[in-house]
């Protein structure tokens, strides 16, 4: 069944409760409120937004730390939680100091490389190819992220009309620019063309979503695209409900662009053949990443033919596991 969980940005919450930071970016809230759901009911979301120039160099300390948040100094105040969990680099300079303020008493969990020395958290939680390591430190081959099986069938339950497009179904999560990765017209119209060749291959129906960081000038080719195709095109609010639940609990296999660690954990955490197109180099710390999943067998190439259930890549629970044990919680 799905965990029930509190998130009270405001009320009194038990002293076992636990602080989840973040810059509201949501891939950092996904990952942070993922681990804090696998550890306990009880949570309190910030949203850190430092003041320059802190901000610059988060989160490395600066004098005059309480200045940094302004008007929001009295959101990171005691009472002080058992636990606080942090994503991204405000998040750090906030779980950071966290740690400082209370004398320890806070225990702090640090997702993402803070790249800065670890010892300044009690845990740093890092992906394997940032490349991190430490007594301190996990490395998850992927991200964290909600998805099991009780998330997927929430999913299917949510979208149920999708069962009546035909099979296979082709999920296709769409990305966009990330720094040292390009997504412009030219590579999405390579990634276009490559999906619709597998469709033609294969038939059946394609149940098509875009993120946040989808480039706004390519969202008219992503529908011409795919227009007289059965199934669906997500492009944005306008079009409804955001499907990618349903996506995700339907699709018998997913084509993911390359630039998003999230996405690719996501679809793999599925259980259904995931598959890709690269059209240029990645960049270091990301072709490290699809490295690792192509040697679990968790990645493929997009005209590849593998079919069928895949080992689900889900590693947060594991993760919490590992939390507990090192920070001596229930």
């Amino acid at each position: 069944m799905p965990k029930s969980t509190t998130i009270d940005p405001i009320g009194e919450l038990p002293p076992d409760s636990c602080w989840v930071l973040t810059d509201g970016a949501a891939g950092n809230r996904r990952q942070a409120l993922a681990l804090a759901e696998a550890l306990t009911p009880s949570i309190r979301e910030i949203v850190v937004g430092l003041r320059p120039p802190w901000s610059w160099f988060a989160p490395r300390a600066l004098p005059g730390a309480r200045l940094a948040l302004g008007r929001d100094q009295e959101t990171l105040l005691p009472p002080w939680p058992k636990l606080a969990i942090g994503c991204g680099r405000q998040a750090a300079w906030a779980t950071r100091h966290i740690r400082r303020w209370s004398g320890g008493a806070c225990l702090t969990v640090q997702i993402l490389d803070p790249r800065i020395d670890p010892k300044h958290w009690d845990l740093v939680v890092a992906p394997r190819h940032d490349g991190l390591h430490g007594d301190n430190v996990l490395t998850p081959l992927g991200s964290l992220n909600p998805i099991d099986d009780a998330w997927l069938a929430d999913g299917r339950d949510a979208f149920a009309r999708f069962a009546q497009l035909p099979e296979p179904r082709l999920g296709v999560l769409v990305g966009g620019a990330r720094h040292g990765s390009a997504f412009d017209v030219q590579a999405s119209e390579a990634f276009l063309a490559a999906v619709r060749a597998r469709h033609a291959r294969e038939a059946g129906s394609v149940l098509l979503a875009v993120s946040r960081r989808t480039p706004a000038a390519i969202l008219p080719r992503i529908r011409e695209a795919f227009a007289g195709v059965p199934g669906i095109v997500w492009t944005g609010s306008a079009d409804g409900p955001n499907p990618y639940p349903g996506i995700l609990g339907w699709a018998d296999r997913l084509v993911v662009t390359p630039d998003s660690v999230n996405m690719l954990s996501e679809a793999c955490a599925t259980g259904r053949p995931v598959f890709t197109y690269v059209s240029r180099p990645l960049p270091g710390k990301l072709a490290r990443f699809h490295a690792e999943l192509r040697a679990a067998g968790l990645l493929h190439d997009i005209d590849d033919l593998t079919a069928g259930p895949q080992p689900p890549l889900r590693e947060t629970e594991a993760i919490a596991t590992e939390v507990r044990r090192h920070l001596g919680l229930p």
